[in-house]
Parts: C-alpha cells; sequence; structure tokens
C-alpha cells in the first residue's frame, strides 16, 4: 500500500505537467504547430549534418551544405511539381458537381428499377434520403477542402519561418543539450540521459521511418491507380502515404476515395474489386515487408491506447497530434517504464 501511494505521488506530478503543457499547446497551437514542424524538420536532418561533420566538416559549413541541397530540391519542386498538384486540385473541386451530378444518375436508377421491380414505397424513401444525403455531404466537401486551402494559405507564414527556426536547432543543438542536462537533477541526471536516449532512438526511428514508408505507399499507390486509370492517382496517392501516419484505420480512409471515383467512373463491380486488391497488396507489402525492413523493431504500443492517443491528440493539435501520437505514446511509456522500476528515483 505505501508502495502505491509512493507511485501515485510520482504520477501526479507527471500527469498534471503533461496536462498543462497540452493546454499551452492548445492555447498557442499555431505558433506552437510552426515550432513543431522546425523540431521534426531538425530532428530529421540532423543526422546528415552528422555524416558530413565525420568528414570534418564544421557544423555550420555542414547545415550550409545542407539548405543548398534542399533549396535546389525546393526550386524543381516548385517549379514542377507544385503547378501540376495545383492543376489537380483545382480540376477535383471543379469536378466535384459533375460526380455529384452522376451519383444522383446511378441512385435515380437504383430507384426507377427497385420501384418497377418492387413498388415499395420504403426503398423509394430510403433512395430519396439518399439522394438528399448527397447533396448535403458534397456540399460539405466542397467547403471543407475551401478551408483547407484557406489554412494552407494561412500556413505559409509557417513555411517560411520554419527554415530559419530549423537553422538555428541545427545550430544550437549542443549549447541546447548542454542547457537541458545543467537543469536535471544531479543525482538522477545519468538515469534521465539514459531514459533520453532511449526515448530518442526509438522517436527518431519511428519519424524516419514514417517518411520512408509514408513516401513508398504513396509512390505504389500512386502508380497502381495510374494503372487502373483511376481518377487522379497524384492526389490519391498523396493522401495514401499521409493516411499511412494512422495504425489501423488508415488503410480505410485511404482506399475510399478511389473505390468512390472508380465506381463513378466505371460503375463496375469489377472495377472495384481490381481497386480493392490493388490497395490489399500495397497494405500488405507495407505492413509485413516495408514497415518491418524501415523499422527494425516494433514499439510494442497497445492498439487501443495508440488509437485513443491518436484521436484524443489529433482533436488538440490536429494534424500534427496524429503525426505526433504514437512518438509521444511510445516516449510516455518509457517513462512510465523507468518510473516504474525506480530508475528516476533519487538517491536517499
Amino acid at each position: 500500500m505505501p508502495s502505491l501511494q509512493m507511485t501515485g505521488q510520482r504520477l501526479l506530478p507527471a500527469i498534471f505537467v503533461m496536462a498543462a503543457l497540452i493546454a499551452a499547446g492548445y492555447a498557442i497551437r499555431h505558433t506552437f504547430s510552426c515550432f513543431l514542424l522546425a523540431f521534426v524538420l531538425a530532428y530529421l536532418l540532423d543526422p546528415f549534418v552528422k555524416f558530413l561533420g565525420r568528414y570534418r566538416i564544421s557544423r555550420v559549413h555542414g547545415i550550409v551544405i545542407l539548405y543548398i541541397i534542399l533549396g535546389i530540391i525546393s526550386v524543381f519542386f516548385i517549379i514542377y511539381l507544385v503547378p501540376l498538384f495545383n492543376l489537380r486540385r483545382a480540376a477535383l473541386i471543379h469536378s466535384l458537381p459533375l460526380y455529384l451530378q452522376k451519383v444522383k444518375e446511378i441512385v435515380k436508377g437504383w430507384e426507377v428499377s427497385l420501384g418497377q421491380d418492387y413498388g415499395s414505397e420504403e426503398w423509394n424513401w430510403l433512395l430519396d434520403n439518399l439522394v438528399g444525403g448527397m447533396d448535403n455531404l458534397f456540399s460539405r466537401i466542397g467547403s471543407g477542402v475551401y478551408a483547407a486551402v484557406t489554412r494552407v494559405v494561412f500556413n505559409l507564414f509557417n513555411l517560411i519561418l520554419a527554415p530559419i527556426l530549423v537553422f538555428f536547432m541545427l545550430f544550437y543543438k549542443g549549447e541546447i543539450k548542454s542547457w537541458i542536462t545543467v537543469w536535471l537533477p544531479a543525482d538522477r541526471r545519468d538515469a534521465f540521459i539514459d531514459m533520453g536516449r532511449e526515448i530518442n532512438a526509438s522517436i527518431g526511428g519511428y519519424l524516419k521511418g514514417q517518411v520512408i514508408v509514408s513516401l513508398i505507399v504513396a509512390t505504389l499507390v500512386t502508380g497502381a491507380l495510374f494503372g487502373l486509370d483511376v481518377d487522379y492517382p497524384l492526389l490519391n496517392g498523396i493522401f495514401a502515404g499521409l493516411a499511412s501516419v494512422l495504425p489501423f484505420i488508415g488503410v480505410i480512409l485511404a482506399a475510399l476515395p478511389p473505390l468512390f471515383l472508380a465506381f463513378i467512373k466505371y460503375q463496375s463491380g469489377i472495377m472495384l474489386l481490381k481497386v480493392t486488391v490493388a490497395f490489399a497488396l500495397i497494405y500488405f507489402l507495407e505492413g509485413y515487408i516495408v514497415k518491418p525492413l524501415v523499422f527494425r523493431g516494433a514499439m510494442n504500443l497497445n492498439p487501443l491506447v495508440t488509437i485513443i492517443t491518436i484521436m484524443a491528440l489529433g482533436e488538440l493539435l490536429g494534424i500534427w497530434g496524429i503525426f505526433l501520437a504514437v512518438p509521444i505514446a511510445a516516449a510516455a511509456k518509457i517513462y512510465f517504464s523507468h518510473l516504474r522500476r525506480g530508475d528516476l528515483r533519487g538517491s536517499a
């Protein structure tokens, strides 16, 4: 019983600190979003700077070389890929009313067919409500796309500010680590440093691995949909790559838009089966070949805890909450594991 009380006394401050950080992050979520973007980019780019350091290239020169390479890639991306993406996005927004009209025609055809065969008023009522619901759904989708575009324009400031923050995070990394180390309790400093290294290895491996997995999934889905001649393969591929961040439910979310577009275009069950098989094969490769090779070990997180964490942090922090939910859950698991073992307990 005393040990249980001591555990509770150690857990309560950590819970309060976590709650305060979440509340503060939500209050300044736009600034926090920019900081998170810079932090994740610096985290992913730091190994390249370290790699250059092995060849006796100073840190500042390594950062300059890194920025030159990123600048060349960015120019190529802006000149060639951004216009292509904007054209496809504009075409999709323009085509939404046409897709709605096709849905209405298909549903009306079902209504006529069912009405002639069965003369059921219940079926007619159901299909009439389905048509009305489609109108409401597509109007919401249109407004949602517009709102998303508005947020992208608003966040352009973050994209301008983030490279500056990344530069300073990379340049002052050593000083930041030293400053944090000084503030750690002297009798538990080594334990905290060991825990930090464990968290760094877990989160670093996840973030780098997830970027690679998302790129592979986006490429495979784009190629598969292009081969099946489904509309907007590039946009669907990008969405599938982003959805792969979500464990368990990402594949379902990624498959829904291509299935809808394939059915509207071909109105064929065979085409729906082809799209389903393509996604099944891609996510089989992702789950059983790509992820084991990229991650080289699992985080061993409980699926229920993972889903709840994604939902909660997604609600609080938006896309960043979804992207960072798994690393945060992994860090929390490592922290509580060390706390339970008594590694962080101070000397008597």
